[in-house]
């Protein structure tokens, strides 16, 4: 198949959405199928990319670092023609997105969806959330998912959300998958020695951008108190973003900025590295519809404290590869009981292969591509359905 794959965010933009966009590519092709990916431009990429095409763009409101296409959707058709796509594939509902399902009615292919972000936790981005509410984001989550062939979620708090939307269309939860390979190879970069950390330090580790939405600053709360219990230890925290300068002022405040490491942003390639230098993982974000670094961490073999939900607390395997809490307050003891007590329970080795096997890129790559056999199923019956319809209108003209 030839799959055009339409997305606002890509590299050399850092997202959970480029990730999980890049492993689905490498997969599909390892599986002998073409994927040209329809995307904005951006100041930091290449000039010469095969099987990239970039639309004239502008940074999204607030949210800088993130770009939606202006122009495009002519040269899109016209682009799509030649290549001849069998499927579009969107991953947003904003402009790229509305230009792949353009291209799909045009077409008359198959268009299937992956619903990645949680938006309500995102409209403080716009005007400072005085101009979009939640319903806004109901009633255009459901307007662009209904007119697909079908929607992919990647977790089933994302499916419920598109349900309780008024979402009809099939919804199948795929989560994104990760390269055990890469993640899991021992990596050359000694992180320790560049922040001047010794081998016998404990270490947490934060990677995700740096907003509001993802709760760092409830980390940084909680750390005074695994200091009491472990004075030594040291937090990094990795990535950047609009609110790094509070972050850095809230160390302060707090007294303990002896102790963090701002990393800055890191390349994909060295996420690894960060994550093998780490004894934990640590993420207090309540808009994750999936949350990528979970599985990257736990790939990488290092355990998590998350935030409870039902995705979560499934990923842990009950305490064994981490622990979750309810309330930002819980998050420092958690800490404390869990490399105290908790971490001495060890997975068997059948238990972590099972659960590294499902998070694999590979399985995540089969069961898109199943979906995408399932939706130009229900594409071709909705086109018979449609053909039908419009000749016995004809017969009655």
């Amino acid at each position: 198949m030839r799959i055009g794959i339409f997305t606002d965010s890509y590299f050399p933009q850092v997202s959970g959405v480029a990730t999980s966009i890049q492993t689905l590519k490498e997969e599909l092709e390892e599986h002998g199928h073409e994927v040209i990916i329809f995307t904005t431009t951006d100041p930091m990429a290449q000039k010469s990319e095969p099987n990239i095409v970039r639309f004239s763009s502008i940074p999204f409101f607030s949210f800088k670092d993130r770009r939606v296409a202006f122009r495009g959707m002519l040269s899109a058709l016209k682009t799509s023609k030649e290549l001849k796509l069998d499927l579009v594939h969107t991953h947003t509902e904003f402009s790229l997105g509305m230009t792949g399902k353009y291209v799909a009615r045009q077409l008359n292919i198959p268009c299937v969806h992956t619903y990645h972000t949680m938006y309500e936790d995102y409209l403080h981005y716009v005007a400072k959330g005085k101009v979009l509410r939640p319903s806004h984001v109901k009633l255009v989550s459901k307007y662009f998912c209904n007119q697909t062939a079908g929607v992919i979620a990647p977790s089933e708090k994302a499916k419920n959300k598109l349900i309780s939307y008024g979402v009809t269309r099939s919804i199948k939860v795929i989560p994104t998958g990760v390269n055990l390979k890469k993640l899991s190879a021992k990596s050359t970069r000694d992180i320790r020695q560049k922040l001047a950390i010794s081998e016998d330090e404990l270490v947490l580790l934060s990677l995700s951008r740096l907003a509001q939405e993802k709760n760092i600053q409830a980390i940084l709360r909680a750390f005074p108190t695994v200091l009491a219990e472990f004075p030594t230890a040291k937090l990094i925290v990795v990535g950047d973003g609009p609110i790094r300068g509070a972050l850095e002022q809230l160390s302060h405040e707090l007294g303990i900025d002896y102790s963090i490491r701002f990393a800055g942003e890191v390349s994909v390639d060295e996420v690894n590295a960060y994550y093998q230098a780490s004894d934990l993982y640590v993420n207090a974000s309540t808009s994750e519809s999936q949350g990528l670094t979970y599985i990257e961490a736990i790939a990488a073999g290092t355990d998590i404290v998350a935030r409870s939900s039902s995705y979560t607390d499934m990923l842990i395997y009950s305490g064994k590869l981490g622990k979750t809490y309810q309330k930002d307050e819980e998050l420092g003891q958690t800490i404390i009981e869990y490399l105290t007590n908790d971490k001495k329970q060890e997975t068997t080795t059948k238990e972590r292969k099972n659960l590294l096997n499902s998070i694999s890129a590979t399985v995540f790559g089969e069961e898109v591509l199943q979906y995408y056999e399932e939706a130009i199923h229900i594409h071709n019956q909705e086109k018979q359905v449609d053909s039908k319809v419009y000749r016995k209108s004809v017969r009655r003209g």
